[in-house]
């Protein structure tokens, strides 16, 4: 049975690099759309199931970091859809705050075509798949964790308060809470942290940790400065201080 290719959206205001970048990830057996601002990239995510959104920071109007805001703010089913930036080589500010807004790769600008695919695959990757160090953890057979108040699906991979209310998560900010759900009480390096959810693709850009693990307290509602259940140990990195519990895929929801 044949699958169907990725669907990329690549939205930059540039009608050149739109459809150089299109051309391109077309002749490597991608599909893509293209949106030149953000009401188109709206009409787009409407009408079609997108794997992978190309977004640049500078445009007229909603820029790239308002839009990766607003989209990963939503509960609908494009919140957790991975998001590589495309940034101004040297603006370490807009690479900061795009990966603080839920961005899940960034790319600085000029960059190759065959380098854009490169990140795309690796994305697409991390997004299907759990580290293979998780594999033979209880997540692995699990479809729910049960944790301080908290679910994760494991099937619909997104966050479930207790009152029910669903928040959702990037690709980058599920793998994340995986790591530490599969690790409990656990105190868990940056250097391991970013080896388990990123392995050997794992970027030298050492502050990438620090902001996915913010962006995960505050979809946990964990007060960034006394948190409760994502602790930092002080020169040593971090560690999930609760307990947790598993559903199997079998069992019935509580």
């Amino acid at each position: 049975m044949s699958t169907q290719p990725d669907h990329i959206l690549i939205v930059d205001d540039d009608r050149d690099i739109r459809n150089l970048l299109a051309d391109y990830l077309e002749k490597q057996g991608l599909r893509c759309s293209t949106a030149a601002n953000g009401r188109e990239m709206k009409s787009v995510l409407e009408h079609h199931r997108i794997d992978l959104i190309v977004l640049d920071i500078m445009m007229p109007g909603d820029d790239g970091l308002t839009l990766c805001r607003n989209l990963r703010g939503g509960n609908d089913a494009h919140a957790g859809t991975p998001i590589l930036m495309l940034t101004a080589r040297g603006e370490d500010m807009d690479r900061i705050l795009g990966l603080e807004m839920g961005a899940d790769d960034y790319l600085p600008k000029p960059f190759v075509p065959r380098e854009l695919y490169a990140r795309v695959r690796a994305i697409l990757r991390r997004a299907r798949a759990l580290p293979p160090n998780l594999e033979t953890a209880p997540m692995a057979g699990s479809r729910a964790m049960h944790f301080a108040q908290w679910t994760l699906d494991t099937v619909n991979r997104h966050l479930v308060a207790a009152d029910g209310t669903v928040v959702a998560l990037s690709g980058a900010e599920y793998r994340m809470l995986g790591v530490f759900l599969a690790h409990p009480q656990r105190v868990l390096s940056r250097d391991q942290l970013m080896e388990l959810t990123q392995g050997r693709e794992a970027d030298v850009f050492d502050r990438s940790i620090d902001l996915l693990v913010s962006r995960l307290r505050q979809r946990l509602s964990d007060n960034a400065r006394e948190p409760a259940i994502i602790k930092t140990v002080r020169n040593e990195g971090y560690v999930l201080a609760c307990e947790v519990t598993a559903e199997s895929r079998g069992q019935s929801a509580p």
